[in-house]
């Protein structure tokens, strides 16, 4: 009977906190998908916040930082704005400034971009046949950076087994943390 359970107790406690930890877990995980398509919806931009990957807009900004976006589209976009765009073909958009715009009779725009640190124009960037960038190929337009923020996407990125170290240790830490 009972009597000859000592532990019964004790794992049915566990699978308790487990459940609880485990949910825990959940709604941390939604929480910071709710804040994600909140700043998607308030700033206008698909990717409100993205890492700078490479060292092409050095000095203004430095591998690793990252990049606060807007993307309101009744916003005329300026020579010497800093946008992210995306390039068919390519998967990761790309911060660059906005150097010259070509403005036509029906008010469209037509604009071409270079990083701070290239010595030639982004035409080389772009799909052939593309000289130049328009509004549909904006992702957002840079309003304020936190510099290095990123490293750790960058480490990530450049050192797989790192990213699932990260994540082992941080749902260990999550599950077997004991509520004080």
């Amino acid at each position: 009977g009972p009597a000859m359970d000592p532990f019964g107790d004790l794992r049915r406690m566990n699978k308790r906190q487990l459940y609880y930890q485990v949910l825990n877990f959940a709604m941390i995980v939604s929480s910071a998908l709710m804040i994600w398509k909140g700043l998607i919806v308030i700033t206008g931009s698909e990717s409100p916040i993205v890492v700078v990957l490479s060292g092409s807009m050095e000095p203004a900004f430095h591998r690793g930082d990252l990049l606060f976006l807007t993307n309101f589209h009744n916003d005329p976009i300026r020579a010497g704005e800093i946008v992210v765009f995306k390039v068919e073909g390519r998967d990761i958009p790309i911060v660059h400034r906005v150097i010259k715009i070509h403005e036509k009779e029906n008010g469209n725009i037509k604009f071409l971009t270079k990083g701070d640190n290239n010595e030639v124009d982004d035409r080389g960037l772009y799909k052939e046949g593309q000289n130049w960038l328009e509004k549909k190929d904006v992702v957002g337009r840079a309003r304020g950076f936190l510099p290095y923020v990123g490293m750790v996407t960058i480490i990530m990125n450049d050192y797989p087994k790192f990213k699932y170290a990260l994540l082992a240790v941080m749902g260990a830490y999550v599950l077997l943390k004991r509520e004080s």
